[in-house]
């Protein structure tokens, strides 16, 4: 039997096959051969013939993808969600998980929750400044649906993993996409309008369609594990402009000639975008210094 790890559970895999799942144990030839199942693994197992045995995972079969933090393989894709308000959204921190994504090799788009708290202006604003920069843009709102039937479509037939802070509504947003999913949903601190983590370990819920969300604690946090030289390629906007500066690898700072530098004054790239941008390379330059 073929089926697709979905959640570990101390040493037990749940696998799903058919809209049926199978609590199995790997085989110990994968830890002496030093392999670790991961949820998105599709294996092959073998039922437990008797009341007494239990099932086996037998094979794991090639990963096309494996994301590191979180540890899960053949994701096909990244949905980052912020809320257009309560909490209010973050560019900045937004910017860094695009930047996880790009250095994962992970395609993302960018999905905007709670839009019945838009003051409607907000969100065609951000929607401007990220699908200029190249990235799709969604929005939903889980009170009367709004949106959900274009989310659909991009999820379909995909392994899609959500990312973002807590307290923007990616746990709702799960139970509204899978009513099986009975995720725990924190409230918002009135006090420092951030919400409670509420997803404590990796799983992923089957939409149907072959499509599946991966909401995992591992993306509520983040680390931009790249170097200050190579970030400007891992913004789009900043790569599609490589080689038209006047000098060869333009870091897009202090340099003259800088086609990034003249389309964030004409207002082709987003200040804010560029803002962000500086305010890494600052970062990763004073990483490296202490390294």
């Amino acid at each position: 039997m073929q089926g697709k790890i979905i959640k570990g559970i101390a040493g037990f895999y749940v696998v799903e096959h058919g809209g049926r799942t199978v609590m199995c144990k790997a085989k110990g030839i994968f830890r002496k051969d030093g392999i670790k199942p991961l949820v998105g693994d599709l294996v092959r197992y073998k039922e437990a013939e008797t009341e007494d045995s239990e099932a086996n995972i037998e094979e794991i079969l090639p990963r096309k993808r494996v994301l590191i933090r979180p540890a899960v393989s053949n994701v096909d894709q990244a949905l980052v969600v912020l809320s257009v308000r309560d909490p209010d959204p973050q560019l900045f921190l937004l910017d860094e998980y695009l930047v996880v994504m790009e250095k994962q090799g992970l395609p993302a788009a960018v999905l905007w929750s709670k839009t019945d708290l838009d003051d409607g202006s907000a969100l065609e604003r951000y929607r401007r400044t990220y699908e200029g920069a190249g990235y799709r843009v969604l929005s939903v709102c889980t009170k009367n649906g709004e949106g959900l039937a274009e989310l659909k479509d991009f999820l379909r037939g995909k392994t899609t993993v959500l990312a973002g802070p807590s307290g923007v509504g990616k746990s709702s947003l799960t139970n509204l996409l899978c009513p099986g999913a009975g995720m725990e949903t924190g409230e918002i601190s009135r006090k420092i309008s951030r919400g409670k983590q509420t997803t404590r370990h990796t799983e992923l819920f089957p939409l149907g369609e072959e499509s599946y969300l991966l909401d995992t604690p591992g993306f509520s946090a983040v680390y931009v594990d790249a170097e200050a030289k190579e970030l400007r390629f891992l913004f789009p906007e900043l790569l599609e402009r490589e080689g038209r500066c006047r000098f060869t690898g333009c870091l897009h700072l202090k340099e003259p000639d800088c086609a990034v530098k003249e389309d964030v004054s004409r207002g082709i790239i987003a200040e804010s975008r560029y803002e962000s941008y500086r305010k890494l390379m600052t970062e990763l330059s004073e990483r490296r210094k202490y390294k």
